[in-house]
């Protein structure tokens, strides 16, 4: 049961000092440290490695399609385990950067209403210098399928507790709230839903009959009605499944 055995560790380290937060005007992104995340799975597993995967006789890394943009590839591998990741290129308001500049529309506002009209925004050339900041990022999501910083891409504020895992709730606090252990943390009700990936993860490790079967057994009509730890509840129980 290794794989299980690395997501409850590195799931329940606290990541929260070393995030950093982007304000891209209408949404505020927590970003976690990727020197962070990677010299903290090397303390847990020193012989953990990753790749850059690079396409093309010029071996370069990224995938380049003149409609949807640039894309990275990480793979990572702990003690036989291995997880590959990919991430788009993008600008401060994450839109997918291109070769060339582009325009895209957005509504116009003044005093917080909308004049009706709209206005054009650019998004300039994608950079080596942005291809190479989107390769650490994606190794840092990378690292997040093993369980580190996993609740930060799910909304949560605080890793839960891993003694049973199984039973995660889905409760947890905004983002940025303090964490110190003299204030009380006040819990809300957020519900995250599933993400894309864990779709994706999902479709690839289990039948359609799996599927239905899981989705039977906690009341829920369809997979994009899972919330994020339901999902990841049933991806541990595939992954405690194969190693036993």
């Amino acid at each position: 049961m290794e794989e299980l055995t690395h997501f409850k560790k590195l799931f329940a380290v606290n990541c929260n000092d070393k995030t950093e937060k982007k304000d891209n005007g209408s949404t505020q992104l927590t970003y976690l440290s990727w020197c962070y995340a990677w010299s903290e799975v090397k303390k847990e597993y020193p012989d953990a490695n990753y790749e850059i995967l690079k396409f093309g006789e010029n071996k370069l890394p990224y995938v380049y399609d003149e409609k949807t943009g640039y894309m990275v590839f990480t793979r990572v591998e702990i003690e036989g385990v291995e997880h590959e990741m990919w991430l788009p290129v993008m600008d401060s308001a994450n839109k997918a950067m291109k070769d060339k500049p582009y325009t895209y529309k957005v509504k116009e506002y003044q005093n917080r209403k909308w004049t009706g009209q709209y206005i054009d925004k650019y998004v300039m050339p994608a950079t080596m210098f942005d291809i190479n900041k989107t390769i650490m990022r994606c190794l840092t999501k990378n690292l997040a399928m093993f369980g580190l910083g996993l609740y930060i891409y799910a909304g949560e504020d605080l890793p839960e507790s891993t003694t049973d895992i199984y039973g995660m709730t889905e409760s947890g606090v905004p983002i940025g709230e303090p964490t110190s252990p003299k204030k009380k943390t006040v819990k809300t009700n957020k519900v995250v839903m599933i993400q894309d990936t864990q779709k994706e993860m999902i479709k690839n490790k289990f039948t359609a009959d799996e599927i239905k079967a899981y989705l039977e057994e906690i009341n829920k009509p369809r997979l994009s009605a899972l919330t994020v730890v339901e999902a990841s509840n049933l991806l541990l129980r595939k992954a405690g499944n194969e190693n036993e």
